[in-house]
């Protein structure tokens, strides 16, 4: 098993801020996207809002994270927010850290995702369960998400 390495936020939409650290315990699902990501937009996004909606009354922890790699001057944190607001996201979201001299953010290259849409399971142990790239079954990931859930605790 891959221990999760925390994530790197600049800001949070419909939350305060949120670590890893803090949620030990719980599963995390943890759904990176960007905006103008067209499989983002219509599958990703709304497949996460799905999963925030069904197992709200679970003790997974459903976080989006807004990860930039291209189109940076178009994806602003005020762009987000008008974003957040017309798809009806009501997870909790989190903007990517900026690379340090690289177009690529802090928390997509510690994870090694190779774009977006990306959906990561990690398990109450703190360990990844599940790292998926593009578009996704909902039967799989709620499959894999309901295992995690019926898990006994650590």
């Amino acid at each position: 098993m891959t221990p999760a390495p925390e994530i790197a936020a600049s800001r949070w939409f419909n939350s305060e801020p949120l670590t890893l650290a803090a949620l030990r315990g719980r599963p995390v699902l943890l759904h990176a996207f960007q905006m103008l990501c067209p499989g983002c937009v219509s599958h990703g996004t709304p497949q996460t809002q799905r999963a925030f909606e069904l197992f709200k009354h679970s003790d997974l922890q459903v976080i989006g994270l807004h990860t930039v790699f291209e189109h940076h001057a178009a994806m602003t944190p005020v762009s987000l927010e008008a974003f957040i607001h017309e798809y009806r996201l009501t997870f909790p979201i989190g903007v990517d850290e900026a690379g340090d001299g690289t177009p690529i953010p802090v928390t997509m290259q510690r994870y090694g995702m190779q774009g977006t849409p990306t959906s990561i399971l990690i398990g109450r142990d703190g360990n990844i369960v599940h790292h998926g790239f593009g578009q996704q079954s909902d039967m799989a990931l709620g499959a894999i998400i309901a295992a995690e859930l019926a898990a006994p605790h650590a």
